[in-house]
């Protein structure tokens, strides 16, 4: 039988209760290694005379397309996705008006966080400062941006987040304790000519996550992860649509 494209794969959490299956999402590719250590008994001979394997190393590395926050959370953090997200307006026109030389930004009543200010006609950044701005400076509170009386109609363009409450979704990145370790079982499936192709690991830990993103490219998140044992002692199952 012949395997081609990439197959699906999806996991599910084995150290919380009823978890949710989590397609890791349009999956480019999938590497499978089993890594053993052997020793040989070596003679007079040039070859050894026997050879006797040791512990195998089993990992993993999938590369997605789908930007997946219930995958990321779940599946490396191990936290839970809460309701809401927090937004980025970039580049947010305005024009510095006459006395009180302000301007509020369009999601004042969430706002979040400044990303800083430049003049719209030339790019340069102004500079934050904690009261009274000079030309050149902006001082900011809440969402409502102060510039000085010399920059009064200059456009500047505000780059800050805010809060959305009902769209989207967020998880925060704490700090755990040594040991706290999410698990997941991971599921792989492919067909090809009819002909199916599938794998159950029983117990897996990812110990990589990587985000890049490239000039014209797509993001393609990836995980890596180890796996191993279960309770019952069986680490994985192939199965094939063709006998042999």
């Amino acid at each position: 039988m012949f395997v081609f494209g990439s197959g699906v794969l999806i996991g599910t959490r084995t150290d919380v209760a009823d978890a949710t299956p989590i397609n890791f999402g349009l999956l480019q590719d999938i590497t499978i290694d089993e890594t053993a250590t052997t020793k040989s008994l070596m003679g007079q001979y040039q070859r050894p005379i026997a050879i006797a394997r040791g512990g195998i190393k089993s990992t993993g590395k999938a590369k997605v397309a789908r930007i997946s926050g219930l995958a990321f959370a779940n599946l490396f953090y191990g936290v839970p996705l809460t309701p809401g997200q927090i937004a980025t307006s970039f580049a947010e026109a305005g024009v510095i008006p006459a006395t009180p030389y302000e301007v509020t930004v369009a999601n004042s009543a969430t706002f979040v966080d400044d990303g800083g200010v430049t003049y719209a006609a030339n790019g340069l950044p102004l500079a934050l400062v904690g009261a009274s701005p000079a030309v050149g400076q902006y001082s900011m509170a809440a969402g409502v941006y102060t510039f000085a009386a010399a920059d009064t109609g200059k456009a500047v363009l505000i780059t800050y987040t805010y809060s959305i409450p009902g769209s989207g979704q967020k998880f925060v990145v704490s700090n755990e304790l040594l040991g706290v370790t999410p698990t997941f079982k991971a599921k792989f499936y492919t067909s090809f000519q009819g002909n199916p192709v599938s794998l159950q690991i029983n117990n897996c830990v990812s110990n990589k996550f990587g985000f890049a993103t490239k000039l014209e490219d797509f993001t393609l998140p990836e995980f890596d992860f180890e796996f191993f044992a279960d309770a019952a002692n069986n680490v994985m199952t192939w199965s094939f649509g063709e006998a042999s």
